[in-house]
């Protein structure tokens, strides 16, 4: 208005203070529906679900009241009452890969949601509420949340050999055993040969169904050598990586899918007395990969939470498993400035753009690691040398911190480099 009078200095204080022009929102919702959110709740839908399941195996006469169990075939309703177990079981190890980030989990979870969703349709149980409520509540955070779900399933090609040879395993066995079902006995169906090939393939044999023939006794024969064998291999496959992870972990070593989920962390190459208050500052505000040869080490650091990896720092293969690639920030601080030196060659190998800083025990050694690549040079000896002389003569902190910048002035135009 024009005769409002001119703002005050207090008045302008108090706008800039008080008034924002951006909404700020009195719930921050993302934090509620983010990945941790839609993982935890995928593992509670697998919880209740093996709740109701087994709230279903103790009723004798389990009715089918819902408004989708018209639709139901008859075959399935023997299915029904165990059919929230399995479910559970499934959306277990699902919830287990989507912790892991895996768009194979994602997948699998957004078919077997709705599954649940319809189980309750079906049975009309009182008990069933709460994980139709809860299931069908999950699904749109697990549609939402899918870009989130990007990692790979990384299988070595051992591993996919293994598992197309054992699923290729049961449906020779499966359509075998159908084909030849009439010199069977206890075969008429699909679901019975393919229940005579997993029973025979995991060696249990409960005898119901016998060959008749001599082909069909051969049929046999091959059957339980191909299922035995190609099962035999494709579990080995998946559980010996599965113990290695474990022992890996035991001795500090992080796994690759743990390592696959790194980015914009820091990487510090080698550990000891330097990097040992190092890690203790960075861990408290960013994401930290060690990387050490040394087993002791690894385990103490594992059993502090911290991320280790167990292997050479000078080895551009193990600095691309730390993903170096993608890190932040490199530091190589150990007490052997010729290891560090091959370090710090090595990480500049592998990332040109990273930013590394290295510590010179012998102040000589300081152009050397810039040589090879290290953006920044610290010498603690000087540090603490210039510390002891301040403080002898009694200069206060602030005239410290000024003469620091000072004489790392001097010294970077002195021709050292930028060496402190």
């Amino acid at each position: 208005m024009a005769n409002d009078p001119p703002e005050t200095t207090m008045d302008a204080a108090l706008r800039e203070l008080f008034h924002h022009d951006d909404r700020v929102p009195f719930v921050y919702w993302r934090e509620y529906t983010g990945t941790d959110t839609t993982v935890l709740l995928t593992a509670a839908v697998a919880v209740l679900a093996f709740v109701t399941g087994l709230s279903h195996f103790s009723q004798r006469d389990l009715a089918f009241d819902g408004p989708l169990a018209p639709l139901l075939p008859a075959e399935w309703v023997t299915v029904v009452p165990f059919g929230a177990v399995l479910l559970a079981f499934v959306l277990g190890g699902l919830a287990v890969g989507l912790r892991r980030r895996l768009r194979i989990a994602w997948y699998g979870t957004v078919l077997v949601l709705p599954l649940v969703v319809v189980l309750p349709l079906v049975t009309a149980e009182p008990t069933d509420v709460l994980l139709f409520v809860l299931s069908l509540g999950t699904f749109p955070l697990v549609v939402r949340n899918r870009t989130a779900f990007d990692q790979s399933l990384d299988l070595s090609p051992f591993q996919t050999a293994a598992i197309v040879a054992f699923v290729a395993g049961q449906a020779y066995g499966t359509i075998g055993a159908y084909r030849l079902r009439n010199f069977y006995t206890g075969i008429e169906t699909w679901t019975d040969a393919f229940y005579y090939i997993v029973v025979t393939g995991t060696t249990v044999g409960y005898g119901d169904a016998t060959p008749t023939s001599q082909g069909a006794k051969l049929f046999t024969l091959s059957a339980i050598v191909i299922s035995t064998g190609t099962f035999a291999v494709a579990s080995g496959s998946l559980i010996i990586p599965a113990i290695e992870s474990r022992v890996s972990a035991a001795f500090g070593t992080m796994t690759a899918s743990e390592l696959a989920l790194m980015e914009d962390h820091v990487v510090v190459l080698g550990y000891g007395d330097l990097t040992e208050p190092l890690v203790d500052e960075l861990v408290a505000t960013t994401d930290v990969v060690v990387v050490t040869a040394d087993a002791d080490t690894a385990s103490a650091l594992d059993e502090e939470d911290v991320n280790v990896l167990t292997a050479d720092p000078t080895d551009e293969d193990a600095l691309l498993d730390a993903r170096i690639d993608v890190a932040s920030g490199v530091v190589a601080a150990t007490s052997d400035d010729a290891q560090d030196t091959l370090a710090v060659l090595a990480a500049r190998e592998v990332n040109s753009d990273v930013r590394i800083v290295a510590a010179a025990t012998d102040h000589g050694h300081v152009g050397k690691l810039e040589r090879v690549g290290a953006d920044e040079v610290i010498s603690p000896s000087v540090i603490v040398g210039r510390r002891l002389g301040r403080s002898v003569l009694g200069d206060t902190d602030a005239s410290d911190a000024e003469t620091d910048a000072t004489e790392t002035s001097g010294t970077e135009n002195g021709g050292d480099g930028n060496a402190t």
